[in-house]
């Protein structure tokens, strides 16, 4: 994924924290898989460094067809896939490949995603208000154009961290009582004029929406706690987990899962009852999140709000985490 900037610019597609990725799970051999492979930066990364063959997964149509330019140039030993992470495992077994060695996920929008305005990702550039990641399902037009107003504020608060929400929510309901919303820019307009100008540096009003409607429109969270479990069920004894994150949201789902999986039970907290003792499925490697350095922030300021977590694999069996646990958004069923 792959934060948006205030200024549309027009940059090659740069994997964020490859170098401190493959350091920290390397080294690079046998059988990975990617989950979001987006552009191919990651897979490509893993294949010149060592891997025998990638699994490339992703649910955007567009980018399984944009790599075949150059997907042949691997020959065998890159492998796509049509799909979501969550069911990881389930392509790992089709594809003949049992027992992974590796899993990368690069979470939320990509930067081929939001540069490109017919997808209605981005609130810089007008296009259709779509924002599905598989091109298929419930839009972001439908979203917001047939959601209760207080489903919308939900949304808007735990989902983009918005404190405007109810403001917002209601600006768009009187908007779209008016006409309905059909791009991006119109759903922007509104947005904007229900905050502050911004100031120097700082985020452009509709950032946090825009995200939030992105995320429940695709389920990103409930993907992610899936895929999560899909990857503890696919990686061998030995296989390395990295995750990159970029808003505090994901993180914490990741992190939580991580500790959980990492643990030998017992202790609790005001976040998760006291669990029974059970043999740890990950060993954190390392124990703390991994961000970027000066120089790939300054090659990559789309970088800057990214963080990497990576572990390792036991023999323990795979097992379900307590969804509680992992610091969930409470909200209702979207739609």
């Amino acid at each position: 994924m792959a934060e948006e900037l205030d200024a549309p610019a027009k940059r090659p597609h740069i994997p964020v924290l490859l170098t401190p990725l493959i350091k920290a799970a390397g080294p690079v051999t046998g059988v990975w898989l990617d989950g979001t492979f987006g552009a191919g930066g990651y897979a490509r990364g893993l294949l010149e460094a060592g891997a025998d063959v990638v699994i490339g997964v992703d649910r955007d149509p567009l980018a399984l067809e944009m790599a075949a330019s150059w997907q042949g140039d691997y020959g065998t030993r890159l492998k796509l896939v049509a799909g979501t992470f969550s069911q990881m495992d389930e392509h790992a077994s089709e594809a003949g490949h049992e027992g992974l060695d590796g899993i990368v996920l690069d979470l939320g929008v990509s930067s081929m995603q939001l540069d490109l305005a017919e997808r209605g990702f981005s609130f810089m550039r007008d296009g259709p208000l779509d924002m599905r990641m598989s091109q298929s399902g419930m839009s972001a037009a439908d979203l917001v154009n047939t959601a209760p107003e207080e489903l919308i504020a939900d949304i808007l608060y735990h989902y983009g961290e918005e404190r405007a929400s109810r403001r917002i929510a209601r600006a768009i309901v009187a908007a779209r009582a008016l006409a309905p919303f059909e791009t991006t820019l119109q759903l922007t307009r509104v947005i904007e004029k229900c905050l502050p100008r911004p100031k120097p540096n700082q985020s452009h009003p509709a950032t946090r929406s825009f995200q939030a409607i992105r995320i429940a429109v695709n389920d990103e969270l409930g993907q992610l706690v899936e895929g999560l479990e899909a990857a503890e069920r696919a990686l061998k004894h030995g296989g390395r987990l990295a995750v990159v994150t970029f808003h505090s949201i994901e993180d914490r789902v990741v992190k939580r899962f991580l500790q959980l999986r990492a643990s030998m039970g017992g202790g609790g907290s005001r976040h998760a009852p006291e669990a029974d003792a059970q043999i740890p499925g990950f060993k954190l490697t390392p124990k703390k999140a991994i961000a970027p350095d000066a120089d790939e922030l300054s090659e990559n300021p789309r970088a800057r709000s990214a963080k990497l977590r990576v572990a390792t694999r036991t023999d323990a069996p795979a097992t379900p985490v307590d969804r509680k646990a992992l610091g969930l958004p409470k909200m209702p069923e979207v739609l």
